[in-house]
């Protein structure tokens, strides 16, 4: 399994591109293949601040209901309005169209791994 090299990836598989400044936020291929049919997501409002590891956010599939984690800190300065109204797109491309947020953010994670770590993680969880 491999997924993007340019961005960073939580325990939790959400990712971001990067730590600082407005990044962008999602959640991994990986997880979106553990949940199956995405039937709904629940995000935060635009000016809402969260902390990394405080929950953002709701997605459902057909399996379940998981919440979503911040993967670093910061204000949430967009949303993506396209996959509210088709959770499902999600699943064609979670990395591009498939984003769920965008934050400024103002404390980096620490804790984030590189893809190559990412993917050692997955490995390390099956």
């Amino acid at each position: 399994m491999s997924h993007p090299p340019e961005l960073f990836f939580s325990k939790e598989h959400e990712w971001t591109t990067g730590t600082e400044g407005e990044v962008t936020i999602g959640i991994s291929s990986f997880a979106i293949e553990q949940l199956g049919d995405v039937v709904y997501i629940e995000l935060p409002e635009k000016g809402d601040e969260f902390l990394v590891g405080e929950s953002f956010g709701t997605i459902e599939s057909t399996k379940t209901v998981s919440d979503l984690y911040m993967p670093v800190s910061g204000q949430v300065t967009s949303i993506n309005e396209d996959i509210l109204a088709d959770p499902a797109s999600l699943q064609d491309d979670p990395y591009i169209d498939g984003w769920l947020i965008k934050v400024e953010a103002n404390d980096g994670a620490d804790t984030l791994m590189n893809a190559e770590e990412y993917d050692q993680f997955i490995k390390e969880e099956l």
